[in-house]
């Protein structure tokens, strides 16, 4: 019996891998001017042909889909788009259905295109792909043809073992074969090339990787943020070493270049902050790379000039601008926002002669994942099958609330529930229990008042918690004296959180001043904390519940790994469940918080 057609992609794929062999890094999204004979034109000869000088590559690129298969909800699953006239307006968007759609007919008359990602395609992944360790994802990156990734920090959640195993199958460990089949693993490559084995030295998986086609050449470093270590739990990068983003890009250009490689795409999973939050906002327009600040900006201008494009991620923010490079010379640096509800369409012109990208007059441009194209169908079965697997857990009633319950801002109302419902577990646990703090970054998805499936409006379905809170944290608990909590709190705003403030979400009875007019610890008024009214006492022992990755010290929050007398309780999403179930019904439903623990002075 002949081979299916998806069996023979596979094997095709494979053999290309293989062939291949080193280097394709994450892609966002970047486009370069063409020369005037740039195109899939020919220049034709009597009697024969050959390619012209000029060749056009198309790269499209996305970042942190994050196990999003299905349309991401609330505004997680929106994006923001600036008129002609200044004004703003959503559009809802994401979705693998759609994403497939939108990239196949994006390729329509592209002979020469590649696709790639700047990692973080799975972790913190909703229910349908977290419960299955993120294999629908990986078949479902299959499906998009994407060639070729860089690792994310949240591609190590579940340690190097798991992302090998992602990388070249096999059944999951303990669990085994979902659905009695054997995962076969990505057809792409997954690029690590800052991420050692602490032991043998060298990288963990591919370095980089080189996309050929009729002699033209591109070759991609992939790499994740250095600080993955401080935002990732110290079981997952156990025996690993993160080395510094540049260097480690400007080693493998070098590697590259002496391969006869000199067209170089660097996937960096570590991004920017453009001033505004639309998607197709020009951070052009006030002066090359003023529109954009945070870390990527500094790894821009000092990344090798013998690469040609950036393609960024980590911050969830859409951007595509230029920075100038070592020597002067502007170059594209983009990102895709996330949750997969934007991908970058990039024109790389590639010089035949020189082997080399005419970087000139660089564009690149963000386009939306729109919901009102038809739905692919080979996606819309694959989360068909998984969502069967998934159901008889995923479609469980867990709570039920009056309204929307947000997820965004320097406190939010969801934060608040988190927090407090870690506090009341935190004191069946210890009656002594005395306050709770949750890192925002753990708070993946909003709760959403309309109903996402057949469950009705209002209900909280487990499914939908899962997306809140994937991680599978403990809860624990562990004390501190009054002195060390003050300093948890400057934390939030100093050290290593100085320039991107990490405001944890608190529980009820604390309140301080967030005072955002000031600069480093000094932004954190210390005689405005108050538990219950009362002012901290610096010599007194408070009972602090935190999720485990706080208690180890994450987020840039190193006294809270300094705690005593600790105690491991089950997991943070088992604890929602737990505070919903007891303070919500139909009849009554739970009301958003208030969100008004926090003063912020800006």
């Amino acid at each position: 019996m002949s081979a299916t057609p998806q069996a023979q992609r596979r094997r095709r794929r494979t053999f290309r891998i293989t062939a291949l062999a080193a280097g394709l890094a994450t892609v966002g999204a970047l486009a370069a001017a063409l020369p005037a004979s740039a195109g899939e034109a020919t220049t034709y000869k009597p009697g024969h042909q050959k390619p012209s000088r000029y060749q056009d590559v198309q790269l499209l690129s996305f970042n942190d889909l994050h196990g999003n298969l299905e349309p991401p909800a609330g505004s997680s699953g929106r994006v923001t788009e600036v008129q002609a006239d200044g004004t703003t307006k959503t559009i809802d968007a994401g979705g693998v259905e759609y994403l497939a759609t939108h990239l196949r007919k994006a390729r329509e008359g592209h002979k020469y295109s590649v696709t790639a990602a700047g990692g973080d395609m799975v972790g913190a992944s909703p229910l349908i792909s977290g419960l299955f360790h993120d294999e629908p994802t990986i078949e479902a990156l299959n499906k998009l043809d994407l060639d070729v990734t860089s690792v994310g920090n949240h591609e190590f959640d579940e340690g190097a073992k798991e992302l090998a195993r992602l990388q070249n199958g096999g059944c999951h460990p303990t669990e085994g074969c979902y659905g009695g089949q054997k995962f076969q693993g990505a057809d792409f490559p997954y690029l690590a090339a800052n991420v050692l084995d602490e032991k043998s030295g060298k990288p963990i998986l591919k370095p980089y990787w080189v996309w050929k086609k009729n002699g033209v050449k591109v070759g991609f470093i992939g790499v994740t943020l250095e600080g993955t270590p401080d935002i990732v739990s110290a079981e997952g990068v156990k025996g690993l070493k993160f080395k510094d983003e540049v260097e480690t890009i400007n080693k493998y250009a070098k590697v590259l270049e002496r391969q006869g490689v000199k067209s170089v795409v660097a996937l960096i999973h570590e991004g920017g902050f453009p001033a505004s939050t639309s998607y197709n906002y020009d951070c052009d327009s006030p002066g090359a790379g003023d529109g954009i600040s945070g870390p990527i900006v500094d790894i821009a201008k000092n990344v090798t000039p013998k690469v040609d494009a950036l393609v960024t991620g980590h911050t969830h923010a859409a951007y595509a601008c230029t920075i100038n490079d070592p020597s002067g010379k502007p170059r594209m640096v983009t990102s895709a926002a996330s949750f997969g509800r934007l991908y970058t369409d990039t024109t790389l012109t590639y010089d035949r002669w020189t082997g080399d990208i005419a970087r000139t007059a660089v564009e690149s441009a963000n386009h939306v994942v729109t919901r009102d194209v038809p739905k692919a169908p080979d996606m819309t079965a694959l989360i068909s099958k998984w969502n069967t697997l998934a159901a008889p857990i995923g479609n469980r009633a867990i709570g039920y609330l009056s309204g929307d319950i947000g997820n965004t801002g320097n406190e939010s109302p969801l934060g608040d529930l988190i927090a407090d419902a870690q506090l009341a577990y935190g004191k069946e646990l210890d009656p002594e229990t005395d306050l709770a703090l949750m890192n925002p970054g753990g708070i993946r998805a909003p709760l959403t008042y309309a109903a996402k499936g057949a469950e009705g409006d209002g209900v909280v379905t487990y499914a939908e918690g899962f997306a809140v809170q994937p991680f599978a944290n403990t809860v624990n608990l562990q004390d501190f004296t009054g002195a060390q909590l003050v300093q948890v709190l400057k934390e939030q705003v100093s050290g290593a959180n100085a320039a991107a403030p990490k405001v944890l979400q608190i529980s009820s009875g604390l309140t301080y001043t967030l005072d955002l007019t000031k600069s480093g610890a000094d932004r954190v008024v210390t005689d405005s904390i108050r538990l219950n009214g009362a002012t901290i006492d610096p010599a007194a022992t408070y009972r602090v519940a935190t999720n485990s990755f706080l208690a180890g010290g994450g987020d840039g929050f190193p006294t809270l790994g300094q705690g005593a007398n600790d105690v491991v309780g089950a997991d943070d999403l088992a604890a929602l469940e737990k505070y919903l179930l007891a303070n919500s019904s139909a009849t009554a439903p739970i009301a958003p918080p208030a969100a008004n623990r926090i003063t912020i002075v800006s």
